[in-house]
């Protein structure tokens, strides 16, 4: 049988004989909305547990739009025009708006990459900024007294519109909603102290009540999303379903649509190939390593895992290439993890955990050594990788493929 697996910007292909196949686990396939941009003003006009955006806002009033980085696929190009328009409606004007892009503790971004993900339209319509990390303000505190520290450009907004895709999320259970606001645009210590909460039992993907969701949820709250808009999207990229208004009903809706298509019953196997589909999911291991994780669940204890993934930007996170570099082990990146924390060494350490499950075979355009330095076994091709891991577990060994591993979480029968 031959598969065919998003790569960077193209596609590998792989042969895999019939009898070793156990199952291609992937989402339901739900063909996109007639129109993507109906289907976004649907939401915006008809919000959830939420008045109408135009009647929230003011004349005068400064408003923050929160869009993706370069590393995610939420569509911002088609959410913010009609986005504008509302907000126009309202009596805001244009010179008053500003898109901030959320970008966490990743990379700046280029002028040309913030035109793409927005469109020239919008570029040239309202003023587009990068999250700042180093100029954040105290807008409020957490439940147990941390300062709630975000980017200037959100605290002193007078209205704040977060937008995003949803799909799972290996720690935070589902991405969209207030995690636009944290890790989004938030600082760098309440970050690292929202994901140390990872290792939890309960910090895994499809499951609201993470803690590191519950969290979010609150600095969302402190900081004061009036609005949000978001869109569930199938395989291809493409709009399926919209959601706006509540931060938290509005997410919850778009949950359970992600839950419907993308939770999928797996008996676990031998061998699991996994991908997450291609640019931007494998710009570097980081973003990557969504597909390794979901695929967990997939695996036998003492598998192996085969991921397929470009990692053009190499690891994506230079904390992350930095622990690995001063480690010798797997097991020593959790024992750091738990007595020194730092942001990026959390990515570290999830792969060091998965790593007592099964080996990790990687397909990628890193050099050979950079991908030993992380514990995985660097393959020339997924056919290389797929046969040196019959080799390992038997020629009936069963193989399953995860070919969207980064949106499909399995679930044993």
């Amino acid at each position: 049988m031959n598969l065919v697996l998003g790569y960077g910007s193209g596609s590998l292909s792989v042969d895999l004989p019939e009898e070793n196949l156990a199952g291609v686990l992937k989402p339901r396939e739900i063909p996109r909305v007639e129109d993507e941009y109906t289907e976004i003003e649907r939401a915006i006009h008809d919000p959830i547990c939420s008045k109408r955006l135009r009647d929230i806002v003011q004349s005068g009033e400064r408003v923050a739009i929160i869009a993706s980085d370069i590393t995610r696929p939420s569509p911002s190009s088609k959410l913010l025009p009609p986005l504008l328009d509302e907000l126009n409606a309202g009596d805001v004007k244009d010179d008053d708006i500003t898109v901030v892009f959320a970008l966490g503790i990743h990379r700046k971004q280029t002028e040309e990459e913030q035109i793409y993900l927005v469109g020239p339209d919008v570029y040239n319509r309202v003023r587009c900024v990068d999250h700042d990390i180093n100029d954040c303000v105290k807008v409020g505190t957490t439940v147990d007294g941390r300062p709630v520290n975000v980017t200037r450009e959100v605290a002193t907004a007078d209205k704040i519109v977060c937008t995003g895709n949803i799909e799972f999320h290996y720690f935070a259970g589902y991405s969209g909603g207030s995690k636009a606001i944290l890790p989004g645009v938030a600082s760098r210590d309440l970050i690292e102290s929202n994901h140390k909460m990872m290792l939890s039992d309960d910090a895994c993907a499809g499951n609201n009540k993470s803690p590191v969701r519950r969290e979010m949820d609150e600095v969302g709250a402190a900081v004061g999303i009036d609005f949000i808009l978001n869109v569930v999207l199938n395989s291809e990229k493409e709009v399926i379903r919209a959601v706006a208004g509540d931060f938290i009903s509005a997410h919850k809706k778009g949950t359970e649509m992600v839950d419907k298509i993308y939770h999928v019953p797996a008996s676990p196997s031998d061998i699991v190939i996994t991908c997450p589909g291609g640019d931007p999911k494998d710009i570097d291991l980081c973003q990557a390593q969504k597909a390794l994780d979901n695929a967990r669940y997939a695996v036998k204890n003492g598998g192996t895992i085969i991921l397929v993934a470009s990692c053009h930007e190499g690891y994506g996170m230079g904390v992350f290439g930095r622990w690995m570099d001063e480690t010798d082990a797997p097991e020593d990146l959790i024992t750091r993890f738990h007595s020194n924390f730092e942001l990026g060494g959390h990515r570290a350490a999830a792969i060091a955990l998965l790593l007592r499950k099964a080996d990790l075979y990687l397909v990628s355009d890193m050099p050979d050594e950079r991908v030993k330095n992380i514990f995985m076994i660097p393959e020339a091709s997924v056919e290389y990788a797929l046969e040196h891991a019959l080799e390992k577990h038997g020629k009936d060994s069963s193989v399953i493929i995860m070919p969207q591993g980064g949106l499909t979480f399995p679930y044993v029968k």
